[in-house]
Formats: structure tokens, sequence, C-alpha cells
């Protein structure tokens, strides 16, 4: 039977046509936080990418919500391959199933090299940033210390800069509460009453923020003496906007994030060497060295340039002093104590 010639056209056309690019293995989508930092990750992570595996990287931006990929993934409409997520986002989505577990030996990275196996079952610890107290020392030369000077209004007059979310751990540790101890009596219903009555007694000075960017730039306008705000959005304000910011280490709260795979990705292999060159030592070193941003593969911290370690959160000189958050507990107990916060600055 002849072939007609429209169906050796058509025939002919598809053996030319390109390949779906839904299951193109020579690109990714890589989503992540948008920003000055993920221009640091384009020239030294996505970049370097690209040029070593020949896999092209297309970039999303997201608000680190989890809302988006669990909408993909139950609908089957998955466009994100990998995710950089925040280390409670990453427990969440494992324990639902949203994410893929990885293979770390098809990853060919030692987990040991990281953090805890609970965190690294769906992640590849990418680094951390740690939520501190800053201030100007342009302004204030003789500045806070300790997380309780942020809550002393004599020894401090002036407004206070606050993420809009609930400060508690804050709150206890300037309360007497031992950091190692926190998490234990946030876990009563009496160390929450603590908690938002040592909270309190300086609402009336507070100014919330809900944006990255406010809070170094509340401290730039003269709006607050001091603020808390992200170790990688002050660094970036005194490299680049030639500002005299200065960290208060004290009861830092260090948080970490990681790569990871949305269940369904259609690009899995390119996924996992992303995963695999992400989570090298160097790549880890090159992020730090320009951001602040802390380290999630171990051998990285060697690799970091001596004069930027102190402004990394978990360089040696800070763990003795920082909290390390919960994601546990903030998992458990977040919709609670958010609820309560709400509630709390209706009063």
């Amino acid at each position: 039977m002849r072939m007609s010639v429209l169906a050796l056209v058509g025939l002919t056309a598809g053996m030319l046509a390109p390949p779906n690019p839904a299951f193109a293995e020579d690109q990714l989508t890589v989503t992540g936080g948008g920003g000055s930092f993920q221009k640091v990750l384009r020239k030294v992570v996505f970049d370097p990418f690209s040029r070593a595996s020949g896999i092209k990287v297309n970039e999303a931006e997201y608000d680190y919500g989890l809302a988006k990929i669990r909408a993909m993934v139950e609908t089957k409409t998955v466009s994100w391959d990998v995710v950089y997520a925040t280390e409670s986002g990453v427990r969440q989505l494992c324990a639902e199933g949203t994410i893929e577990t990885l293979d770390w030996k098809k990853l060919g990275l030692d987990p040991d090299k990281f953090e805890d196996a609970n965190y690294t079952e769906c992640g590849v610890p990418a680094g951390g940033a740690a939520t501190i107290v800053i201030y100007d020392r342009d302004k204030l030369s003789n500045g806070p210390k300790t997380i309780a000077d942020f809550f002393d209004l004599k020894k401090f007059p002036g407004k206070r800069g606050l993420y809009k979310s609930p400060p508690v751990e804050w709150a206890l540790i300037a309360d007497g509460v031992p950091i190692k101890d926190v998490y234990k009596v946030l876990r009563t219903p009496e160390g929450v009453d603590r908690a938002f009555s040592k909270l309190d007694t300086i609402k009336k000075d507070i100014i919330w923020w809900t944006a990255g960017a406010q809070a170094p730039q509340l401290l730039a306008d003269g709006q607050v003496v001091m603020t808390d705000s992200w170790t990688t959005r002050v660094y970036d304000a005194n490299k680049n906007s030639g500002k005299h910011f200065e960290i208060m280490w004290d009861a830092a709260v260090l948080t970490g994030n990681a790569w990871v795979i949305p269940k369904g990705s259609s690009r899995l292999d390119a996924a996992y060497k992303f995963l695999a060159f992400a989570g090298r030592p160097q790549p880890q070193a090159d992020v730090a060295n320009n951001t602040a941003s802390g380290t999630g593969n171990r051998d990285a911290i060697a690799l970091v340039d001596p004069t930027m370690l102190p402004n990394l959160p978990n360089a040696p000189q800070h763990m003795d002093r920082v909290v390390l958050s919960d994601s546990s507990f903030w998992s458990e107990r977040g919709d609670e104590l958010r609820q309560r916060f709400t509630a709390w600055l209706a009063k």
C-alpha cells in the first residue's frame, strides 16, 4: 500500500522536529527566591553547571511558599525541576511525598558531609542564613551585645524593626531562658505565654517588616535604632551600598536551605546532575564568598576566604551563640503560633 504524500510529509516532519522540550534532558528549570542572591547563584552555580554539563538552566522565582509546588505535583504539571527550599519546607514536603527521596549513591555525594539524616533524605543542603540583630555603627557606636539589649528600651531607646512573624525564641532568651532550652519551654502553654508577655514590653516600639530589603532600609533611613535582618542582606548592604551595619551575633537564629526535586519532574537525570554539582564544596564556598551565606557541605568551610569567614552564620566562632531553628517544632506548632501572633498584633 502506497503512503500518501501528506502522510509522508507528516512523518518526515516528525522525524526532523526537535524533541519535545518536556522530555529534553539538555535543559532544566531551577527555582529560587530571586533578588541579588539568585544573581550570585547564576554566576557561581547555574552558569558553571551549564558549562560543565551542557545542560541549560532556565530560571524561575518564588516566595519560598509551598503551595505552588504542591499544586504542580498534585495536578501532574511539574515545570520546576529543582527548587531552592527552606529546611522547614524540605521537611514538610518530604513527609508529604511531594519531593523526591534522594539516592545519594546516584548523586555521588557523601551525606555524612552534610547535615542530619532527616534533612538530607530529600534535599542536598545548600547552606544557611541567620536572622540576626543589626545596627548602624555610624549612629550607634556602642551597640547591643545580647538579645536582652534588643528588649531594653531604657538602655537603647528608639524603634526596633522585626520581621512580621512570631519572634518567640528571642523573647524567651531575653527573658532568661537558656538557648538550649528554648524549644523545650516553647512546647508548653506557659512558655508561649511567657514569650508573648515579653513581646508585650516592646510592642509599641516595633516597626514590622515583611520583605527582606525593608530591614536594612529601615535602618538606613533612621526609622529604627536596630532591627532583625538576614545575614545575606546585611552583607549586600555593606558591600554594595557602602553601609556600616554591624551584626550582633548573640542568639542568631540559624536556618538551613536545600536543593530539592519536585516529584514528577520530567528531567530527573538532569536534576540529579544539578544537585550533585551544587552539593560540591567549591560551588558552595563560591556562594558563601559572594553572599555571606552559610555552607551546607562541611568541606566547603575550608575553601571560604578567611576574610569572609566571620560573616558566615555557621562559622566556628559563632556556633556557641546561635539558635539552631527547630524546623520540626515549627512544622508542628507554627500554625498555632502564627494564629496567636496575628491575634496579638490586633490587640
